[in-house]
């Protein structure tokens, strides 16, 4: 098997595995029997527990990425970009509700590099909006579109949280977020 392939599957069995047990309670020899491979070919591939962890969470950050990047692609405005941005959030929160697991227990993971990296997936979201709404928005103001992205970003980061208590379906959350928040954002958006 290609070295890149064998590492997505020891990263997806780790997803699984750290999102049923939680990391203190995850093992190694876990993961390596459950992918079929040696626990020192795991160390080989990522150095430690929290290396595959790291791993794991960078797998999902970029995902999150491509997924909302691709979901804003061709929207006629503001309003439609930021619908289908906030779809495509809330989207792959329920698809990959495992990996969301790893995003959402950072509290557990303080002043570890696994919150760096989590801080980091918010940090490339925020920077994502931003930039997206510097193209829909007055730019006459960078600070009130860098805060509006941050607001976005923590309301939908608590949002995704009440979705998977209730059970709430990502077209029913976007709603909620665009008349909440559209109707905050609707005079600064050219045109």
């Amino acid at each position: 098997m290609p070295r890149a392939e064998r590492e997505r599957q020891m990263i997806d069995v780790a997803v699984a595995v750290f999102a049923e047990r939680g990391y203190a309670a995850a093992s190694m020899d876990e993961i390596a029997e459950r992918v079929g491979v040696s626990k020192p070919m795991l160390y080989e591939y990522f150095n430690s527990k929290e290396g595959l962890l790291l791993a794991c969470i960078r797998q999902a950050r970029a995902e999150l990425r491509t997924v909302t990047e691709h979901a804003v692609v061709g929207a006629g405005s503001a309003e439609e970009a930021m619908r289908r941005g906030l779809h495509a959030y809330f989207a792959f929160m329920r698809e990959h509700r495992e990996a969301w697991s790893l995003l959402r227990t950072e509290m557990s993971l303080a002043g570890t590099p696994a919150a760096d990296e989590i801080e980091e997936t918010r940090r490339q979201q925020t920077d994502l909006i931003a930039a997206l709404m510097s193209g829909y928005f007055e730019a006459d103001a960078p600070l009130q579109v860098e805060a509006a992205a941050e607001f976005v970003v923590g309301a939908c980061e608590r949002l995704a949280l009440w979705c998977e208590r209730h059970d709430v379906a990502p077209d029913v959350v976007t709603d909620h977020v665009m008349r909440i928040l559209w109707d905050g954002l609707r005079d600064r958006a050219r045109g």
